[in-house]
């Protein structure tokens, strides 16, 4: 069970895809992997191998594969046909005791490329499957001769609760190292979150006031407006909260609460910095500090139980017990069917000492804008234009995408570039899972709260609110 060495591109690259017929691949994985290779953050000899259950030819899946890409954002790069002759498919099941062939074909594409570089190329198996198929997938892995020396990409969720997490790892560990293993959560290479490094620790102005005696209140609000017909039977199984709150939105957090890293160029270090604050959580309180909401209309939807209470909205208040953040609420908000779609970090700042910090309406903020290339915003106070002394609040902010030198690279893309080269620090980990279920689990037990009724269209039930006060959520109120 080796791993290569990391931070470095290899020479050549096989990326085996399994699920690659599938909604996911199809809508990320396979215009992410295009997307890398017209960045040029590719090795030039890669090759791909997708794998899934249908009988396809490698035509007709280049056919598919052409068909996802020519319909994402960016479309296809000027030298599709290259990338298109780059392209093998392999059909059939897939596990311990079903190789489908992958073996033969593998070995075949590898010493194509061994012939073209000199050099042994890496294996990259991404697994855009179903939770249920990692298990089987990974053993067969292992048992057909798959995995030394690979990287394996998993993605969310990795478990739905602290028990099935530690089975999967334990099943997973019979046949990688923890080197080896990317669990992939995307909001951790969106171009919004990963500011908050930089943003932080190469600037005085925030460095100096991240903390709790700047600090009131830090807010993660992720509203939706989509819908979930289309995903009922995966929201009677799932929910809101542990379909977001557990995995995106955790990791968020310790994007933010974590410590300066002994150095932010060393995947380890991040990783143990983000590790620590996400240990530092304090297990949610159900009948305190959550709220949990149904749109109205839910159990209308074909698939939807007719007494379903599953949760399509939460409002969480969560707490960091480090010197840092004791004491500062982490308020966390997603749900569908809600007014808008957004995704900002909010750090609500306490009032200013001095002649004026008694009399401001609004408080001051700093916000990360998340969605999309992301954006960085100030909510500041000044005076109101005119003789009398009377304030106004105003936003300054900086997009992204206007900072001259650099394109941003999707998440999906971010991600797989951090895999194709060894780092680690944007996926998550054993032991961060570990932490953000353990936080977690008490709100999978007999307390969690009925989750109330709320209007499509709406920031969710009245009743989050007073997870916010004595301030409000800074979006949408």
């Amino acid at each position: 069970m080796t791993a290569p060495a990391p931070q470095q591109l290899p020479d050549a690259v096989v990326i085996v895809l399994f699920g690659a017929t599938g909604d996911l691949a199809g809508r990320m994985v396979l215009p992410a992997l295009v997307e890398v290779h017209r960045r040029g953050l590719m090795p030039d000899a890669w090759r791909l191998i997708g794998v899934a259950a249908e009988e396809l030819d490698d035509d007709a899946f280049r056919d598919r594969f052409q068909a996802a890409v020519a319909a994402s954002e960016h479309g296809l790069c000027d030298d599709w046909d290259e990338v298109r002759d780059r392209t093998r498919y392999c059909g059939g099941r897939f596990g311990p005791d079903d190789d489908a062939g992958l073996p033969t074909l593998l070995e075949e594409v590898r010493a194509e490329l061994r012939a073209d570089t000199g050099a042994e190329p890496l294996v990259l198996h991404f697994l855009a499957v179903p939770p249920a198929a990692f298990g089987p997938i990974t053993r067969g892995l292992g048992a057909h001769g798959l995995a030394d020396g690979a990287r394996v990409v998993f993605e969310k969720p990795y478990g739905s609760s602290l028990a099935s997490f530690e089975e999967l790892d334990a099943t997973v560990k019979e046949v990688l190292a923890e080197e080896q293993i990317f669990r992939i959560d995307h909001f951790l290479g969106k171009e919004g979150v990963q500011t908050i490094y930089v943003l932080r620790f190469a600037n005085q102005l925030f460095s100096s006031e991240w903390n709790r005696a700047s600090v009131a209140q830090v807010q993660i609000d992720v509203p939706e407006d989509l819908d979930v017909t289309n995903r009922i039977g995966f929201y009677e199984a799932t929910g809101a909260a542990l379909d977001m709150l557990v995995t995106h939105l955790f990791q968020v957090v310790g994007q933010v609460a974590m410590e300066p890293p002994a150095d932010l160029r060393d995947p380890a270090s991040v990783i143990a910095a983000r590790e620590a604050a996400l240990r530092a959580f304090r297990p949610l309180d159900p009948t305190e500090d959550v709220v949990l909401g149904q749109f109205e209309g839910y159990r209308d939807i074909e698939g939807a139980a007719a007494d379903s209470t599953q949760d399509t909205f939460v409002a969480a208040r969560l707490w960091v017990d480090t010197e840092r953040w004791r004491g500062v609420p982490f308020l966390l908000r997603t749900g569908k069917r809600m007014a808008r779609k957004e995704q900002r970090i909010t750090l609500v700042l306490s009032p200013p000492f001095g002649p004026l910090g008694g009399e401001l309406e609004e408080p001051n903020t700093i916000e990360i804008d998340f969605a999309g290339e992301g954006e960085v915003a100030l909510g500041i106070t000044v005076k109101t234009p005119g003789p009398e002394l009377t304030y106004s609040s105003g936003r300054a902010r900086l997009d992204l995408d206007d900072v001259p030198g650099g394109e941003g690279l999707s998440p999906y893309a971010s991600l797989i570039n951090d895999a194709l080269i060894g780092d680690r620090s944007l996926y998550t980990t054993e032991n961060g899972l570990r932490a953000a279920f353990t936080a977690f689990a008490p709100l999978q037990g007999p307390d969690r709260p009925t989750p109330l009724p709320y209007a499509p269209g709406s920031w969710g039930p009245e009743e989050a609110r007073r997870l916010a006060a004595p301030h409000r959520w800074m979006l949408g109120e």
